[in-house]
């Protein structure tokens, strides 16, 4: 009861928050993240009918306080650039403090988020909701590099994994699907990185992967 009274609360804020909303979008909108929660957790394997919702209430309160934040930032933002204009260096210095102390309000958000699947959910259903939530991206892109680098030794596995975990994190909070792309994206950057630096010609790599993953296709459908 108190999950759903909670996720009861976060509905609300996202409704009185959202200023451009009309009664019919706010409708709208809650059928869309319950929809969407609806398919992340109907993957998790849950019998349990009453535990079921109470991890979807929890998601989709997670979207909605997500949207909440994300609307006000953009507002606030919005207001600085008015406030500031024709002040390029002011701005810069308002907006990075701003969004810096956003960034850490975010996190206290996230890691109540994640306390509260633990509370219902063992890792694995974890790890199901967070790659859920961020479109498989993670275990795509991991399989992806092995696939890619097949020489890649338990080290190098790790770090690439523990890249993309950080990535996953963050994304998770991103208010859109671009943005959560953006996030991984940048983060496959590091991976580049740190994969050129350990001696591996990514350009050869690549060529080598696609005249492998041709030579497959060919021997299938020959």
């Amino acid at each position: 009861m108190r999950v759903k009274v909670k996720w009861f609360v976060g509905i609300l804020m996202a409704i009185f928050v959202s200023k451009g909303f009309a009664q019919t979008d706010e409708e709208k909108y809650l059928q869309v993240i319950t929809e969407r929660a609806d398919k992340i957790v109907a993957t998790l394997g849950i019998m349990d009918s009453i535990r079921y919702y109470q991890v979807r209430d929890v998601l989709v309160e997670q979207y909605s306080v997500l949207n909440t934040h994300h609307e006000a930032r953009e507002e606030a933002i919005k207001q600085l650039k008015e406030e500031f204009v024709g002040q390029k260096e002011v701005l810069e210095n308002k907006r990075t403090a701003y969004e810096a102390d956003q960034d850490k309000e975010l996190r206290v958000v996230h890691n109540i988020f994640v306390d509260k699947l633990e509370r219902l959910l063992d890792a694995s259903q974890i790890e199901a909701i967070k790659n859920g939530m961020t479109y498989g991206v993670l275990p795509l892109t991991y399989g992806a590099f092995q696939d890619m680098i097949p020489s890649l030794t338990n080290e190098q596995k790790a770090k690439i994994l523990n890249y993309l975990t950080e990535a996953r994190e963050l994304a998770m909070d991103a208010p859109g699907s671009r943005e959560k792309h953006a996030v991984f994206g940048k983060f496959k950057g590091r991976i580049n990185n740190y994969l050129s630096a350990q001696g591996y010609d990514l350009q050869k790599e690549g060529d080598n992967w696609k005249a492998r993953r041709e030579q497959q296709t060919k021997n299938i459908n020959p």
